[in-house]
């Protein structure tokens, strides 16, 4: 009877660790991953790219560019090393853009807010407020109030139009917004107008309290990115000579190139964990 006691709190305390320390299958990682590199892609105003297309076009850009510095410079290690770095630029750069407009967007959500709840005030219908967006809110976001107007004209299907509207957007304020709407249009209520006062200024205080800490340390961020570059651009200049990029096609020099680039990846990814602001992400998909 005590063995069978013991083996089942054995078992009870295995599945309570499991519950709590086992990760996400690999699956749902890939998954939130791809999602969340679609969004930076709408974003950053590519929605016509795929996710799989931007990866064919880092893996044939790393590609070229490692035949290219192997070429040049006659070592295959200095070549592989360029390579991969200029395979994550497209990344980089569909990312960085992507933050740039969703820095943008914070600064007009405000007015846009308070575009809304002017027409509802005014006695415009849910869909006529969100259309009249496509035509006199802020020019960063009128494109996808436009579509959503022309959807809701040729379907009248609102939920339908509201999920396409959300995914065109793809901001997490979009979202609040689109939730919002959707909720007042099926069960009704009256406060829709206060909601949307109070999350017009509940945004204006966030993006002032966010553009005066982003100014105070983009400082520092610009010069641990250049840190990090400036050892792989001296890399590049001594390359070019070729009794340099000879030491590098030892097994030794491989090391030191390898080493170097996990050191330089954990820098980076330590700068941006400590320096970037954490960033609200998409619950209301």
């Amino acid at each position: 009877m005590s063995g069978f006691l013991g083996l089942t709190l054995g078992v009870g305390l295995a599945l309570v660790w499991m519950a709590w320390w086992v990760p996400d299958s690999p699956s749902a990682n890939r998954s939130a991953w791809m999602t969340g590199l679609q969004d930076d892609l709408i974003r950053a105003g590519a929605p016509g790219v795929t996710t799989l297309g931007l990866i064919g076009t880092s893996s044939a850009v790393g590609l070229l560019v490692s035949l290219l510095g192997a070429g040049g410079s006659g070592s295959l290690a200095i070549g592989l090393a360029f390579g991969v770095i200029a395979g994550r630029a497209p990344f980089a750069f569909v990312r960085a853009r992507a933050r740039r407009r969703q820095h943008a967007m914070r600064d007009v959500w405000p007015e846009a807010v308070d575009h809304l709840a002017s027409g509802i005030r005014a006695g415009l219908s849910l869909p006529e407020a969100l259309g009249q967006l496509g035509e006199r809110g802020p020019e960063e976001i009128r494109d996808p109030f436009l579509v959503f107007a022309e959807d809701f004209r040729a379907s009248g299907r609102f939920g339908d139009c509201l999920d396409a509207l959300k995914t065109r957007l793809a901001d997490p304020v979009g979202d609040r917004i689109v939730e919002a709407l959707r909720i007042t249009r099926e069960v009704g209520g009256t406060d829709v107008g206060r909601l949307l006062r109070t999350l017009g200024q509940f945004l204006r205080d966030d993006a002032r309290t966010r553009g005066e800490l982003e100014a105070r340390q983009s400082w520092t961020v610009n010069a641990a990115r250049l840190a990090v570059a400036a050892p792989w651009v001296v890399l590049a200049v001594l390359s070019t000579r070729p009794h340099n990029a000879e030491a590098y096609n030892t097994a030794t020099g491989a090391v030191v190139l390898a080493v170097g680039g996990i050191a330089s990846v954990f820098a980076y990814r330590m700068m941006v964990a400590l320096g970037r602001l954490p960033e609200e992400s998409r619950v209301l998909r």
